[in-house]
This record gives structure tokens, sequence and C-alpha cells, in this order.
């Protein structure tokens, strides 16, 4: 079979899906490093494989794929050996992950990434905090883990829709979700605070992937540290 190319910055949340997705399933792949915050995804070269200019894509012999979800499917369906319940070969099944999918970037997406870019990225590609845009992504970011927990974590579920083991569904929505690390401890609480079963939901998907989910997630958490380092050396420097 031909090498797969994953194109990614692990600052990027469908990427650490994808490439979340290849180790749990032992799909040999090149990671090639797209630094998003250099703007290596608007370089010519790059343009020639997802001219969206956007991470992820990868390359599979003579496919160039870009979005996410797509990369997910194709994954799960092209290599041999993916357990059934990333992506169930039951046509009922998938039509429900896939409308999962298709829910997710116009909702979760919309408010999880817009909250934490006009909070916390934005200074870092040079644009401004926009704290009026970041309250309004916070409530559609609430609305969006209250229709998580209502409509497809039903009861003690450990995974979406009341599977018992994870979909590519879930690799997406927390990966998605664990951006928010990014963001002040206190901010976090006052988001996650009416959530609880996010929370459970959180620790259910790292359980049934780690040690991969901590691997794929250590440069969050290391850009975690040099933010709020650097914010709270700001803060030193502008007080009395």
């Amino acid at each position: 079979m031909a090498e797969l190319k994953v194109y990614a910055d692990r600052m990027s949340q469908p990427s650490r899906a994808i490439i979340m997705f290849c180790k749990m399933n032992k799909i040999d792949f090149e990671e090639v490093k797209v630094d998003l915050a250099t703007g290596q995804h608007r370089n010519p070269e790059y343009r020639e494989i997802n001219p969206m200019q956007q991470v992820p894509a990868i390359v599979h012999g003579s496919l160039k794929l870009f979005e996410s979800h797509a990369i997910l499917r194709y994954l799960a369906c092209a290599f041999q050996g993916v357990p059934d319940h990333w992506y169930p070969s039951d046509l009922s099944n998938r039509a429900l992950i896939d409308a999962i999918l298709d829910w997710h970037h116009s909702n979760l997406r919309r408010g999880a990434a817009a909250l934490v870019f006009d909070t916390i990225l934005a200074p870092i590609f040079g644009r401004p905090p926009n704290p009026q845009a970041a309250e309004e992504a916070e409530k559609i970011l609430d609305s969006s883990l209250s229709k998580i927990e209502s409509l497809w974590l039903p009861g003690n579920a450990k995974f979406l829709l009341g599977n018992a083991q994870p979909s590519i569904a879930d690799l997406s929505f927390v990966c998605e979700i664990m951006q928010l690390e990014l963001l002040e401890e206190k901010h976090r609480e006052r988001i996650f605070g009416p959530h609880k079963k996010i929370l459970q939901w959180i620790e259910n998907v790292k359980a049934a992937t780690n040690p991969n989910f901590e691997e794929v997630h250590a440069m969050l958490y290391k850009t975690k540290e040099k933010i709020h380092s650097k914010m709270s050396g700001d803060a030193m420097k502008s007080g009395p």
C-alpha cells in the first residue's frame, strides 16, 4: 500500500484527531509538520496539497485529501484491521456518527475554537484579543456542551451515542474540547462547572486512547505552560 503522509500541526485540534486515529490503529504514516504560527500553511508547496491552506491534510498514493472528518472516514475504510467501532459498517450506526460530525463544525467547533482564539491565541497571530467575540463564542460553546450531554451521552454513557467504545466522533469532539486547556483555570472551571457529564466523558476517552492521547496532546500542554508563564510575567510587570 502507498505511503500515507499526514500534514499536521499538533496545536490544531483536527490534526490531533487524525494523528491519534492513526496511532490507535497502528497505521504507518509520515507526519509532516505544517507550522501554523509561522504561516507554513500558506506556502505555495502546501497549497498544492490543500488549496484551503488549512491543516490537516493527507496524501495517500494519488489521493490528496483535506477536511478532518473526510480524512477520518477515509482512513477508517481504507486500512485493514481498523475495528468497526470507529466507523461502523452498519449504515444506520454510521449515519448517526455522520450526523454528529456534520453538526460539529457549525456548533462545537464554532464555539470552542473561536473562544480560545479570541481569548488566548489572537496575540500569537498578531491580532488583539476580542472580548465581545469571545463572549459570544462562550455562549455557543455552552449550548453545544449541553446538547452533547442531552442528545449523545444518554444516562451513564461512556462514549457518544451510548456506544461501549469510542468512534471517530469521540476523537474529533475530544480534541476540540481539549483546546480549552489553553484557557485560564478559573475560566475552564466556569465553563465546565455545569457539564460534569462532559468531564467524565473526556476521562473515558483518555482512558480508552492512552498513552496516545497524552503523547499527542503534549505540545498543547507545553504551549499552555508557555502562555500562562508569559501572562504571569506580564501581569507582574504591569502590577503596582
